[in-house]
C-alpha cells in the first residue's frame, strides 16, 4: 500500500467523480458563510428555483461588516447594515442556523466554528472568505472560496477543485522568549514569499508545531494562505483530543470515543511522498514585523529593513510605508494598534495583550482597538478579570467583529497612520484608505500600545 499524506487521505476519501481532465467533486462537510459573499449566491438559487440541499452542513454568522460598538443599536453604515439584514432573510428562508449581531454565539466564523465544535478533524470545510485555512489546524482540508462556489456548496454540497500539490514545512526546535505562533508564521512568509507556497497544501510538523497550543496553531494555519497555499494543516493529537474534550457539544455525543479512534489514523503515513519539504529552526525566530505591503515582506523586530530586490514593486511599497532600506523600525512612532481578527482575537491573545499590558498605562496619542473574535471570547475576557487589567491601563475592550483586520466596517485607520496589527494582511489600504500597517503579535502590540512606538516586546518582558 502507497504510503499516503494526511491531505491526500481527506481530500480522497471526499472526492466523489473525477472529471477527467479537468477538476475534482469534492464533498463538503461543513459550510460557513458570512454577510459579504453570501448574497448573490443566495440569489443564485432563487433564480433557479432550488434549495439549499443540507442546511444543517452551513453555519452563518455576521461579522465583516458589524461595528465593534453599540451593537445594540441599528448599523449607521447604510452598506452594512443591509448586508448584515440580508444574511438574516436568507437564513430564515432557506432554514440555515444563523448566529446574527448580539446573539450569545455570534464572532468571527474563523473563531466560532472550532470553539462551538462545528469543526472536527477529518472535515472538508469552505467559506467565502480565503482565511478558512484557520479550521486547517485541527487536520481538516479547509479553504476559501468565491461565490459562485458558495452557490455551488449551497445547492449540492459539492465544490469543484483541482488538487493541490502537497508541501511539508517542519520547524523543530525551541522559539525563544516572546516569540509567538505569529512570529513564527510571519518568519516562514518572509523565508519563502508571499508566493512561495503557491499551488501547495501545507502541512505543518516538527516538535515547535506539535508543542503549540489549539489557538496557536489555528494562528499558524491562518496565515498559510498569505504564502499563497491554497491552504495549511496540521495533523491531530492529543492537545487536539483534549480541546475538542472541553467542547460539551462535542464531547457529550454518544459516538465521540469511536470519532476519537478514527482521528487518530489521520496523520501522514511513514513514507508519505511530498513534493515540496522545508524545515526551519524555531531558535532561529526572534519576534517579527513587517515593514511592507505584503505578508512576505517582514524581518526580525530588531533588524534593518533589506536592501530589496531593485524591483520597483518593492520601492513603490516602501514608499507607500514611508520607509527606506536600511532602516531600523524600533522606536518608530505609531499612531494606532489593533489586537484582534481571525488570526489573534482569541483568548490567549487576549491574555497575551493584557499580561504585558498589566501594571502599565496606554501611551499618550496611541489609539487601541481590542476586539474579541466571540462573544464567547468577550465573556471569558471578563470572567478572568482581563477587562478590568486593560481598563487599568487606559485601554477599552470593544465588541466582537472583524473590525480593523479590514475596511468593510467602522473601524478604519485614517489615511498615513501606522498601525500595528495582529491581523493578517498589510495590503495598501486594507485597514483604510492610506493606512499603514505593520503586522505583528499580540506581545508586539501590546509592547507598541504601551510605548507609542515599535518596541521588542522582549524588553518589556523582561521587567
Amino acid at each position: 500500500m502507497t504510503p499516503k499524506t494526511l491531505f491526500d487521505k481527506i481530500w480522497n476519501s471526499h472526492v466523489v467523480p473525477s472529471i477527467e481532465g479537468g477538476p475534482e467533486v469534492l464533498y463538503i462537510d461543513q459550510h460557513y458563510i458570512h454577510e459579504v459573499t453570501s448574497p448573490q449566491a443566495f440569489d443564485g438559487l432563487r433564480a433557479r428555483g432550488i434549495p439549499v440541499l443540507h442546511p444543517n452542513k452551513t453555519l452563518a454568522t455576521a461579522d465583516h461588516n458589524i461595528p465593534t460598538t453599540d451593537q445594540h443599536l441599528p448599523i449607521r453604515e447604510v452598506l452594512s447594515r443591509n448586508q448584515v439584514n440580508k444574511l438574516a432573510e436568507n437564513c430564515r428562508e432557506f432554514g440555515i442556523e444563523h448566529f446574527g449581531l448580539n446573539h450569545p454565539k455570534n464572532g468571527i466564523v474563523h473563531v466560532i466554528g472550532p470553539e462551538l465544535g462545528y469543526t472536527l478533524p477529518g472535515m472538508t470545510i469552505v467559506c467565502g472568505d480565503s482565511h478558512t485555512s484557520t479550521h486547517g489546524a485541527f487536520g481538516t482540508v479547509a479553504f476559501g472560496i468565491g461565490t459562485s462556489e458558495v452557490e455551488m456548496v449551497l445547492a449540492t454540497q459539492c465544490v469543484l477543485q483541482s488538487k493541490p500539490k502537497n508541501m511539508r514545512i517542519r520547524v523543530n526546535g525551541r522559539p525563544g522568549h516572546g516569540v509567538t505562533s505569529k512570529d513564527l508564521i510571519l518568519y516562514i512568509i518572509s523565508r519563502i514569499s508571499s508566493g512561495g507556497a503557491t499551488g501547495y497544501f501545507v502541512e505543518y510538523a516538527g516538535t515547535a508545531i506539535t508543542s503549540l497550543t489549539m489557538e496557536e496553531r489555528m494562528t499558524v494555519c491562518n496565515m498559510s494562505i498569505e504564502m499563497g497555499a491554497r491552504g495549511g494543516l496540521i495533523a491531530p493529537d492529543h492537545t487536539t483530543y483534549e480541546y475538542l474534550n472541553k467542547i460539551p457539544a462535542v464531547a457529550d455525543r454518544h459516538e465521540f470515543k469511536s470519532m476519537l479512534l478514527r482521528w487518530r489514523v489521520l496523520k501522514s503515513d511513514e513514507g508519505a511522498a511530498f513534493d515540496r519539504e522545508l524545515e526551519f529552526d524555531a531558535s532561529n525566530i526572534k519576534p517579527m514585523i513587517t515593514f511592507g505591503t505584503n505578508p512576505g515582506m517582514g524581518m526580525g523586530i530588531d533588524e534593518t529593513i533589506p536592501e530589496g530586490d531593485n524591483t520597483s514593486s518593492f520601492f513603490k511599497s516602501l514608499d507607500y510605508m514611508g520607509f527606506k532600506p536600511g532602516m531600523k523600525l524600533l522606536g518608530h512612532p505609531i499612531d494606532f494598534v489593533f489586537a484582534g481578527s481571525c488570526t489573534n482575537g482569541r483568548i490567549e491573545d487576549l491574555r497575551a495583550f493584557a499580561g504585558l499590558v498589566r501594571g502599565r498605562q496606554k501611551a499618550k496619542g496611541v489609539t487601541a482597538l481590542i476586539v474579541p473574535g466571540s462573544k464567547r471570547v468577550e465573556q471569558q475576557a471578563i470572567y478572568e478579570g482581563l477587562v478590568k487589567i486593560l481598563n487599568s491601563a487606559g485601554f477599552e475592550l470593544r465588541q466582537p467583529g472583524c473590525s480593523s483586520c479590514l475596511a468593510m466596517n467602522e473601524d478604519k485607520i485614517p489615511a498615513g497612520k501606522y498601525v500595528v496589527s495582529t491581523s493578517n494582511r498589510n495590503f495598501e489600504g486594507r485597514q483604510g484608505p492610506g493606512a499603514r500597517t505593520l503586522l505583528a503579535s499580540p506581545l508586539t502590540a501590546a509592547a507598541a500600545a504601551v510605548t507609542g512606538r515599535i518596541t521588542d516586546p522582549r524588553d518589556l518582558l523582561k521587567d
